[in-house]
């Protein structure tokens, strides 16, 4: 026999085939011996890890998913903020089909191609979703999403929401990605979460990533994003404005509200961090997962 172990062919060609062979059997046949030896229709899975070498093994992610939720047990338990935090999937603001269906008597008419050279813009949406309220913040850039944009961000957040809802908290927990960017390996993410968090603000942030590949898990995912994709589902997003009604229209009926921001600031990739700079940081990393675990306080002056 030969090595093949899977193929394209039909069950009817391979009864033609098999027939070629004298051996006549029906398609029907086929398909049933084809299950007998355990064969079935298979789709392509994504469950190859890119962009890191040496993946996580099952068991560094239920200790790593166990360590975070011990550390939200215990912010939830003395009133801290806890943030999931994310960039939502990048979106052509014009004329373009959104997935989905809405109800109305008419289908809108959008272009039938999806040319970025149409476009009116790219909207890059940075999710902030409030663990313990129920409460989320998208800031919603027309640049690069870079470490710098994401911190901003948050930074955004804590001045508007964070502040006032947390007044008497001197520390924050952030849960993100392993990649992107807030990327565990990012020395621009870390050195602007001292610059504009811990010194500006004297909070001590806490950081947890998730393991490469499990980006699902992340609370934002769930709790925030697929809750605006629904809002927004069979709408073209013809404009930033149309793109921030949706988004801070977006409701649901376990308490979730949604705030939206708009910012014009241009984010440039490439920003980069000296040795001497990082040197400098009030980090400790935790002996539970170091490159995913660490703690960044304000600077001691």
């Amino acid at each position: 026999m030969k090595e093949l172990k899977w193929t394209r062919k039909t069950t009817q060609k391979i009864a033609h085939e098999l027939k070629s062979l004298g051996v006549d059997v029906s398609a029907n046949t086929v398909c049933r011996l084809l299950k007998n030896l355990k064969y079935s229709l298979k789709v392509n899975h994504k469950k190859k890890e890119s962009g890191t070498k040496n993946p996580p093994k099952p068991a560094d992610r239920n200790k790593q998913f166990e360590y975070i939720a011990d550390f939200r047990d215990r912010f939830a338990n003395q009133g801290d903020p806890a943030i999931s935090v994310d960039t939502k999937k990048k979106e052509q603001i014009g004329d373009f089909k959104n997935n989905g269906t809405s109800w109305q008597q008419d289908a809108i008419w959008v272009n039938d191609h999806d040319f970025p050279s149409d476009a009116r813009g790219k909207a890059s949406p940075y999710g902030i979703y409030d663990t313990q309220r129920n409460r989320g913040t998208v800031i919603l850039g027309i640049s690069h999403d870079t470490p710098r944009f994401a911190v901003e961000s948050i930074e955004s957040w804590w001045k508007t929401e964070g502040k006032e809802n947390y007044p008497d908290s001197n520390q924050l927990l952030i849960l993100a990605d392993s990649g992107g960017s807030n990327s565990s390996r990012s020395r621009v993410w870390k050195y602007k979460i001292q610059e504009r968090l811990c010194d500006q603000f004297g909070l001590t942030v806490n950081v947890s990533h998730y393991p490469p590949g499990s980006s699902k898990w992340n609370p934002i995912e769930h709790r925030l994003f697929s809750e605006i994709s629904k809002n927004w589902a069979g709408r073209p997003l013809d404009s930033f404005e149309t793109a921030l009604k949706y988004i801070r229209t977006t409701k649901t009926t376990t308490g979730l509200t949604v705030k939206a921001h708009f910012v014009r600031n241009k984010y440039e990739k490439g920003e980069k961090v000296t040795d001497r700079q990082m040197k400098s940081l009030s980090l400790t990393k935790h002996e539970t997962f170091p490159e995913w675990n660490y703690t960044i306080s304000p600077s001691r002056m």
